[in-house]
């Protein structure tokens, strides 16, 4: 608020910020503030924006976010594309001019309350080198898919299309510490461990690492989401999204405005009564859980486990600052004439 969003928009980026942290999610919680902080001190975020459906049919939309911080316009596209699905049985909108949105489960998770599948897309600055390539050409560009159940939790994917989420690079920046070999290589296409590669002209490796471990899979699915992102809702695609980050210069070269994302929602009773399939993944889920563990393994998970066990904990023992980011919190806050405590 003291940014100038309203009380209304404020309170949904801290949900957004809130959810990330409770599953487990610190490199699109808090850390993210100081980005978004930045930003909007370079005057690259718009916090009073006008996002809008700028073309429609019954069950699509393409929504303009105005330069806005991407929660905002995020929310009215999913809450657009549940609206759409109500009516026609799916929804399915694509947004530009937006920015950094948090993580995308929580769109995706939306639909979850209508009995409806909800999926979520986005593209996000470029720091991904394509298979073979040392051009920072994509985004880590994630994919989030949330499916209800009867009496089992959801099943809700939210991954990255890298090995690793570019804010977990930057947690770990922050703690001194170094990262497996084939999350990143440097300038030159050799692999490294340092996390902060990227500002010394680095980049990171798409999902597989390396075209002997399926990287040229991970391209793949990244350029799914650039397309369905960009390309659909006219936003600025592959090397060419502004970085949500202040210390990456904005491309010179436009192709489209902002950055991108892609909303879908699916009426399960627009298929099969909505009790009969949300028994049937609820057999799905038992039936993967009860898959024998390897060795050394206590069980096997179901997408989406992990998050809400952390959320449980977390819930019980509050979220743990790593301290950097708490003094960045702090220096935020003094700045803005803020009692941090």
């Amino acid at each position: 608020m003291k940014m100038g969003c309203s009380e209304s928009n404020a309170g949904k980026i801290a949900d957004v910020f809130l959810a990330a942290e409770l599953r487990g999610h610190a490199s699109h919680g808090m850390i993210r503030i100081k980005d978004y902080f930045d930003l909007w001190k370079a005057g690259r975020i718009n916090v009073t924006p006008n996002v809008r459906i700028v073309h429609e049919t019954p069950s699509t939309a393409v929504v303009d976010g105005d330069n806005s911080i991407g929660m905002v316009a995020a929310l009215f596209s999913m809450e657009t594309a549940i609206e759409k699905a109500l009516g026609a049985g799916t929804g399915w909108v694509a947004t530009r001019n937006s920015n950094h949105f948090g993580i995308a489960g929580y769109y995706a998770m939306k639909a979850l309350k209508h009995d409806m599948i909800g999926i979520c897309l986005t593209n996000a600055n470029p720091l991904v080198a394509p298979t073979f390539s040392i051009s920072r050409m994509m985004g880590t560009n994630p994919i989030a898919v949330a499916i209800p159940a009867l009496k089992q939790p959801p099943f809700v994917a939210d991954f990255a299309t890298t090995p690793v989420a570019r804010g977990k690079l930057a947690v770990a920046e922050k703690k001194g510490e170094k990262v497996p070999f084939g999350y990143v290589q440097d300038w030159q296409g050799n692999a490294s461990d340092d996390p902060a590669i990227l500002r010394s002209g680095g980049s990171m490796l798409t999902l597989g690492g390396d075209r002997i471990h399926g990287s040229h899979k991970g391209y793949c699915l990244s350029a799914i989401v650039d397309i369905f992102s960009a390309v659909f809702s006219g936003a600025n695609f592959g090397p060419f999204v502004p970085p949500s980050v202040a210390f990456l210069p904005v491309p010179g070269k436009k192709v489209g405005e902002g950055t991108g994302h892609f909303f879908g929602a699916m009426r399960i009773d627009a298929f099969q009564p909505a009790e009969e399939f949300k028994a049937k993944m609820d057999e799905w889920i038992l039936t993967f859980r009860s898959a024998v563990p390897a060795a050394g393994q206590e069980r096997v998970l179901i997408p989406g486990d992990p998050e809400r066990e952390s959320g449980e904990r977390i819930l019980r023992e509050g979220i743990t600052l790593v301290p950097a980011i708490r003094d960045d919190l702090v220096s935020i806050a003094d700045e803005m004439g803020i009692s941090f405590e």
